[in-house]
């Protein structure tokens, strides 16, 4: 192909799709961002409904928040599960349990009934992600 075709082209295709992070094992060892995650961010997207999603099935320690009781309680995730766990159970946690009922929070592939405007975009955007494992890590 010429070069100013294979130009064309790529601009055509837009922007690189960022590589699907690499899993060891039941993990996902490399942070989806170089910004480390944020605690205070991270427990405030938990105890917010809308975005995260987490409390309608995961207890949590959050005073004053009712949660759901179909998935494990929070408290001490941190302590049964590294950053790496967490960050892969969050990203996808299909790759552990294909029946889980968690839905992939950071991945879009193979993905059933979502509506046209959520359609290949996560639930959870990178940042997102290492703000809550960096809340959970602190739930000791």
């Amino acid at each position: 192909m010429k070069p100013a075709l294979l130009a064309a082209a790529v601009l055509a295709a837009g922007p690189a799709a960022a590589a699907p992070p690499a899993w060891e094992g039941d993990a996902l060892p490399v942070p989806l961002t170089a910004t480390p995650g944020d605690p205070a961010r991270g427990r405030a997207l938990v105890a917010e409904r809308r975005t995260s999603l987490c409390l309608l099935c995961h207890p949590a320690p959050i005073p004053g928040q009712q949660a759901g009781n179909l998935a494990p309680d929070l408290a001490g995730a941190g302590a049964r599960w590294s950053a790496a766990q967490l960050r892969g159970r969050i990203v996808d946690a299909r790759r552990l349990n294909p029946a889980t009922i968690m839905p992939p929070f950071h991945a879009t592939d193979a993905l059933r009934r979502v509506g046209s405007p959520w359609q290949g975009r996560p639930v959870l955007e990178a940042q997102q992600v290492e703000d809550i494992v960096a809340w959970l890590q602190t739930l000791r």
